[in-house]
């Protein structure tokens, strides 16, 4: 028989989020600023998702999410408010875009970044929070609505919790929503991510390229960025390079010595012969790029209490997410849960 363990009781109107990105700490950044609890569950050993910062004996690599853009006036407001708290600062590197055979087109749009690194902006976040549970990998949800419990992959329980606010990528959402919320499961499915290859790689001198960063098209590479042109970052010659979705998917399951040498070339062949390198690995993330979405950029059963949120409910960026977990948690209140 499997053991059962109890995290420590939480109040019958607490809400429980699971998933630790930007839409799920946003989602309960506003309901503990209406009063609610709130209790937010992650597998990983952090929050933040993609918006990660591997650090190295070389210097820190801004692997996953590499920049966000303000368009929302609600986002544009946070992102006012995070700059003046020095969490997040404009990004004035110069960004391009290449296309096989073309010239170089500047591409001039505005640009933020966590300082002194992405994952700057989630800890930020989580940081007003009292009750964040890393480490935790939620297996199924139980119970009724009202009364749901979370049962972890260790055999562990929580709850129970008047609400649960799903935001993690939609294939691992589908499984957890499919007994207890099938529509909301359906949602997911029709929901797909791609998967992306990332490497980091430093070298010894400096890559002459004359930009930045680059959106590629037309070869194994998407994304192209030296890392140390953003605001707040140490010296030091490091490069990200992500794999486009097609290819990421071609080779899903390539080791990390094969991904570092393909796209390492790849690189080459945009910016002309390398310096020597001195650090290289590799990261796959295999749910990055999300394919479709939700049409509110959210959903919410009141029925259930049950609701999903993520830059797969509402476009494949930073402030997608943070607007889908904002508009969840107004749904939820508006609802009455």
């Amino acid at each position: 028989m499997t053991e059962t363990r109890s995290h420590p009781a939480v109040p019958p109107d607490a809400i429980a989020v699971i998933g630790a990105g930007i839409a799920g700490l946003t989602a309960a950044r506003t309901l503990v600023a209406a009063d609610r609890t709130v209790v937010v569950f992650d597998k990983g050993r952090g929050v933040g998702g993609r918006l990660s910062t591997r650090r190295t004996d070389h210097g820190p690599f801004d692997h996953g999410a590499q920049y966000f853009t303000a368009r929302d006036p609600d986002f544009r407001g946070a992102v006012d408010g995070w700059t003046a708290a020095g969490v997040v600062a404009r990004w004035t590197g110069r960004v391009v875009r290449l296309s096989a055979g073309g010239p170089a087109e500047p591409d001039g749009a505005e640009r933020h970044v966590g300082v002194p690194g992405m994952s700057a902006l989630p800890r930020h976040l989580a940081g007003g929070l009292a009750d964040v549970r890393t480490g935790v990998r939620i297996d199924r949800i139980d119970g009724a609505p009202g009364a749901w419990r979370l049962v972890a992959e260790d055999g562990s329980e929580a709850g129970p919790f008047a609400a649960v606010l799903v935001t993690v990528p939609s294939p691992q959402a589908r499984p957890l929503l499919a007994p207890v919320a099938p529509s909301l499961a359906a949602s997911a499915a029709a929901a797909p991510m791609a998967p992306c290859w990332a490497v980091m790689i430093a070298f010894e001198s400096p890559v002459e390229t004359g930009f930045d960063a680059a959106f590629v098209t037309g070869g194994p590479l998407s994304w192209i960025a030296r890392d140390g042109s953003k605001p707040r970052r140490p010296a030091g010659e490091r490069w990200v390079l992500h794999g486009s979705p097609d290819w990421s998917t071609s080779v899903i399951e390539a080791s990390a010595d094969d991904v570092i040498r393909d796209l390492s070339t790849a690189f080459a062949g945009v910016a002309g012969p390398l310096p020597g390198v001195v650090q290289a690995a590799a990261h796959r993330w295999r749910f990055a790029l999300p394919t479709a979405g939700v049409a509110e950029g959210c959903a919410f059963d009141a029925e259930r209490g049950i609701g999903i949120a993520g830059d797969w409910c509402a476009g494949a960026r930073v402030e997608g997410a943070w607007v889908s977990g904002l508009r969840l948690a107004r749904a939820l209140e508006a609802a009455g849960r």
